[in-house]
């Protein structure tokens, strides 16, 4: 890298960081995009990934592969962690926990958002979120091992309860595996095991609100609750899950009511979400003001008031009630792209206009949601409108060839090819180095 030119710290490889790394690939500034793992994620298939249709190699893929091609841009494994404005440094930890410092002269906050326990940390031990590949694998390995364990028990409270799993909120990724967990026991393992049937398996969805699905029009959140019912998920609406313990969660309603006792050995959380550590820190060191998410709070073109070097985009973005999606992320990403190549070239910044290209929501073989605009799709229409939307966005023609040829092989046959789990390493926190000791990831 050359001293004299721009350098540009992206912090995220998701969808914001690629997108802007990949806009600034060929510009005259020497690209550094910091990542905790140093891949890319494709976050919207996770669920599928956790149900066992699809492997971690078809949605995610090495940051260094995709930059290969981009010669200004170097990716490198690490935690951000602390951030000096003064000096436009940020110290970056390393899996081992030792540390290193990154200096920049403009900075890209694209760190997103992490699963929120709101304030019950301790529900994390019991109940998995949706964030990261390690969550993914861990809840499958509780989703398949439940069937195992019910299969060795004796018919039973204690088998009803490993065959009853809980999945709290009724946003797009609730629904998603609230469907794909139904589908698994009523065809994927229908005719595997002899103690048990796993069609009796039940999934209950908790959601705090009148209806699932509530960024969809109300047509297409009552079509995604015909869908639901018909596959056998029991939906609980207008109720908060209280507390989560390794024998099942209590529920409360929402208006105040009987408090009521599930038993379930399966929980999974996609209740809420929350900034990332390192988030809160960037708000507090620049003074900038946050959500009680950890949203921070921008100018017009993104940047931090006060810190027209610095952006953050994606998730983290308090402004105009901007969705938390990966499209906002894309676009954000190529639009702090186009505010640097801007300033190098003396032009001003545009400010950032987001453009809703729509939402939607995959709950089984042949049933899936697509809203945009005036747009409405259900059914089987809904489901090869997300698939060719999902292929698209993937990054990678291999990962894309081997994704189609993936779910065209479970549309024919009943299996799903990678439900691998070991019964070791069970890690239910996100965002963990595998190196790190207890008081360095706090």
């Amino acid at each position: 890298m050359s001293d004299e030119r721009t350098k540009v710290l992206i912090i995220g490889g998701g969808f914001g960081g690629l997108f802007c790394a990949r806009r600034l690939g060929r510009a005259d500034v020497d690209v550094t995009l910091l990542d905790k793992s140093a891949g890319h994620l494709f976050q919207p298939l996770l669920y599928q990934c956790a149900t066992g249709m699809l492997s971690i190699g078809h949605i995610s893929r090495p940051l260094r592969e995709e930059m290969a091609r981009h010669r200004n841009v170097t990716v490198l494994l690490g935690e951000a962690v602390d951030l000096d404005p003064g000096a436009r440094r940020v110290t970056v930890r390393r899996p081992d926990g030792s540390t290193f410092p990154i200096g920049y002269d403009v900075l890209v906050v694209a760190a997103g958002m992490q699963q929120s326990y709101f304030g019950n940390e301790h529900f994390a031990q019991w109940a998995p979120g949706m964030k990261t590949l390690d969550d993914a694998l861990c809840i499958r390995q509780r989703l398949f091992a439940a069937f195992e364990i019910a299969e060795t028990l004796p018919p039973g409270p204690d088998r009803d309860a490993w065959l009853t799993f809980a999945v709290s909120g009724g946003g797009p990724t609730g629904v998603e595996l609230a469907g794909q967990i139904r589908e698994v026991a009523t065809r994927t393992l229908a005719h595997e095991f002899h103690s048990i049937d796993p069609e009796d398996a039940r999934v209950l969805l908790f959601d705090g609100g009148d209806r699932v699905l509530k960024s969809f029009a109300p047509s297409l959140s009552a079509k995604a609750t015909e869908t639901l019912t018909s596959l056998g998920v029991q939906l609980h609406l207008g109720v908060h899950v209280t507390d989560v313990d390794g024998d099942g969660v209590t529920v409360t309603p929402k208006g105040g009511g009987t408090v009521q006792r599930y038993r379930a050995r399966t929980v999974l959380w996609t209740a809420g979400v929350e900034a990332v550590p390192f988030a809160h820190h960037v708000a507090a060191a620049l003074g900038a003001s946050a959500d009680r998410c950890g949203r921070i709070a921008v100018e017009p073109d993104l940047s931090v008031p006060g810190h027209p070097e610095v952006f953050v985009i994606g998730d983290l973005v308090g402004r105009d009630g901007l969705p938390g999606v990966a499209e906002n992320a894309m676009q954000g990403g190529l639009h702090a792209a186009a505010c640097i190549r801007a300033d190098l070239i003396g032009r001003p910044r545009r400010p950032y206009r987001y453009r809703d290209l729509g939402s939607a929501a995959y709950i089984s073989r042949g049933n899936a949601l697509l809203q945009v605009g005036p747009i409405r799709l259900a059914g089987l229409a809904g489901w090869l409108a997300w698939g060719l939307i999902h292929i698209a966005v993937l990054t990678g023609v291999s990962n894309r060839v081997s994704t189609v040829a993936t779910w065209l092989a479970t549309i024919a046959r009943a299996s799903r090819y990678h439900r691998a789990f070991m019964l070791e390493g069970d890690r239910a926190q996100s965002g963990r180095f595998t190196w790190s000791r207890p008081d360095e990831t706090s």
